[in-house]
């Protein structure tokens, strides 16, 4: 008579709750990559250039003084 190995039902039901909650947050991650993708195009019309935030008196005409 040979014997047979036992599932192991609590490793499944882990391997199953383990990836749920990977696909959960990738999801969460997603959206949230998603919500801000469209603020960065914005953000990025409104940073100063680096000539201005370089040599600020340059704009001004104040470096002959």
């Amino acid at each position: 008579m040979t014997i047979l190995a036992k599932p192991n039902y609590q490793f499944e039901k882990r391997q199953k709750e383990l990836a749920k909650k990977n696909k959960k947050e990738e999801k969460r991650q997603k959206k949230v990559t998603d919500n801000t993708a469209p603020d960065d195009v914005h953000q990025a019309s409104l940073e100063v250039p680096d000539d201005i935030t370089t040599n600020p008196t340059s704009a001004f005409g104040a470096e002959s003084l």
